[in-house]
């Protein structure tokens, strides 16, 4: 990795160092602060199998934009490379992320989410540490984090950042600790940070093993589109696009040390979720065989299922004048022609990484694609 020897004010105002930088999320902030001329960006990133270089190429080319491949548990390389960026703010999105696979090896979930969290703190506050007055105040530290830290809803009410954690999954438990662990930073040592709760993500360059992108996938290869239990479970979906235009409002206007909760405000079971995919693909990119709904079929339920997921954004919307551009159905028709028309982007991954077979049952012996975030 080459070093700048300009400063922020000679260069971009904000400096910014993302970690999991090519994940999907990662990927369209990065995106984002690149292509709106936002901060000099360093992404750094382990690289494991849902990171993906090649959602960056819009951009890879950029004077802005550097990548370091590199593990949050490896303390000297990241302790170095925080140090020779001089970033003024960290977010922080490097996490296993797929409650599936946490279901099938946990472990993973504690080291990255939990130990590699309190090893990226640690960093981050002996770098704080050292600067100056002025460059300290305007330094943050931004966890993104999720909605399920809050457990499962019932059939009316919505989280709130008041909301007790009430984790159900090792993935869902290893972000609530995470989330602990930020707080705690910044009570204890003083590090300023932030952090941010979502409701799911969707949209173009999602890793295949979530609900939409798998959907259209197994739906172009006129596959069967399995549906845990009846399908009514609810998730409030959140344009990526959207998502990443919250998190800049937060890291450079939110206030220090608070929680701030985005949603999309579109709450959707699962099976509606589908049908209405279905019906885009069917408009299209219709199939001679006929109507895409016709390969749904109901599976069995996944462990420990979370009924519903809710999230209030009146706090970022009123303080900070955030609200989403797109609706469920218009960014859903974006992320579908998106998918369509990219075959180059996800056809590897399809054919090396993941080929849509069922993750999380606890027993192996299940081969149908998962079908939920």
């Amino acid at each position: 990795m080459s070093s700048r020897t300009d400063s922020p004010a000679e260069s971009r105002q904000h400096r910014v160092l993302v970690t999991g930088g090519a994940g999907f999320i990662g990927s369209a902030l990065i995106r984002y602060l690149i292509d709106h001329e936002l901060a000099e960006v360093l992404n750094v990133d382990k690289l494991t199998y849902a990171g993906n270089l090649t959602s960056l190429n819009s951009i890879a080319s950029d004077e802005y934009y550097r990548f370091q491949q590199a593990d949050i548990l490896d303390a000297q390389v990241i302790r170095d490379t925080i140090t020779e960026f001089c970033p003024t703010a960290i977010m922080h999105l490097a996490a296993e992320s797929h409650v599936d696979r946490s279901i099938d090896g946990p472990m993973g979930f504690i080291e990255t989410n939990v130990v590699g969290t309190c090893n990226l703190l640690q960093l981050a506050l002996e770098y704080w540490r050292n600067l100056s007055d002025e460059a300290q105040d305007s330094f943050r530290f931004h966890h993104i984090s999720t909605d399920e830290v809050y457990g499962s809803l019932g059939a009316t009410g919505l989280f709130t950042e008041q909301t007790a954690y009430d984790p159900r999954s090792p993935y869902s438990a290893s972000k609530a600790s995470s989330d602990h662990l930020v707080r705690s930073w910044h009570h204890t040592y003083g590090l300023p940070v932030v952090i941010t709760n979502c409701s799911n993500n969707y949209g173009p360059y999602h890793f295949p093993e979530k609900l939409i992108p798998l959907i259209i996938l197994n739906a172009l290869d006129r596959k069967p589109l399995p549906i845990y239990g009846t399908g009514e479970n609810v998730r409030d979906w959140l344009y990526v696009d959207d998502h990443v235009r919250a998190l800049w409002e937060v890291i450079t206007r939110g206030q220090v040390g608070e929680t701030y909760n985005i949603g999309g405000n579109m709450e959707r079971t699962n099976l509606e979720v589908v049908v209405t995919a279905c019906d885009i693909i069917d408009e299209l990119r219709p199939h001679a065989e006929g109507r895409t709904r016709d390969l749904i079929e109901f599976v069995p339920d996944r462990p420990g299922h979370d009924l519903r997921y809710a999230i209030d954004s009146t706090r970022i919307q009123e303080e900070l004048g955030w609200t989403p551009k797109e609706s469920f159905d218009s960014g859903l028709r974006k992320t579908v022609n998106w998918y369509l028309n990219n075959e180059w982007w996800w056809a590897p991954i399809r054919n090396a990484k993941y080929a849509g077979q069922r993750l999380g049952t606890i027993s192996t012996s299940a081969n149908a694609g998962q079908l939920d975030n």
